[in-house]
């Protein structure tokens, strides 16, 4: 898989980057910070439902 860290990431402080993949059944996401560890698969429906709801300001309000 070919792995993408958004362009806000690497500004030297502790705060979580994730990286991106896709492949034929969704996207992929892992903590930049440790690539060999867990991952998460999201069908491209829902990832992009959660993309919504970060860009609605809804993170955090939970």
């Amino acid at each position: 898989m070919e792995w993408r860290k958004s362009s806000h990431s690497g500004g030297g402080n502790d705060d979580l980057c994730i990286e991106l993949a896709e492949s034929a059944s969704g996207v992929w996401v892992r903590d930049s910070k440790d690539p060999d560890g867990g991952r998460l698969e999201f069908e491209r429906a829902a990832f992009a439902g959660l993309l919504e709801w970060v860009k609605c300001g809804e993170l955090g309000r939970e």
